[in-house]
């Protein structure tokens, strides 16, 4: 569970609050509303990485729009793009 604690606070003591983020997330408030997240930097790549890309469908290949024709759908949100993937491979 994330802490959460106001940004006159972090500033105060930014660098026990930099302790704390590798251990959990911490949410810092601003007029008491929820502004920043600080957060381990290998949380922060392991989110960026699950991003999905964006890509115009008259910029795929004949290859690449067969193989989302032949896709199935899955139920596990982790396996998304797997079965496209396998097909264009």
């Amino acid at each position: 569970m994330a802490s959460t604690v106001t940004a006159a606070e972090v500033s105060k003591n930014f660098g026990a609050y930099q302790d704390a983020a590798v251990r959990e997330p911490v949410v810092i408030t601003k007029n008491g509303r929820p502004r920043t997240v600080l957060m381990a930097y290998e949380d922060f790549v392991r989110l960026s990485k699950r991003d999905r890309r964006v890509q115009r469908t008259i910029d795929l290949s004949e290859a690449e729009i067969a193989a989302v024709e032949a896709a199935e759908m899955t139920p596990d949100p982790d396996q998304v793009g797997t079965a496209a993937k396998q097909t264009a491979g």
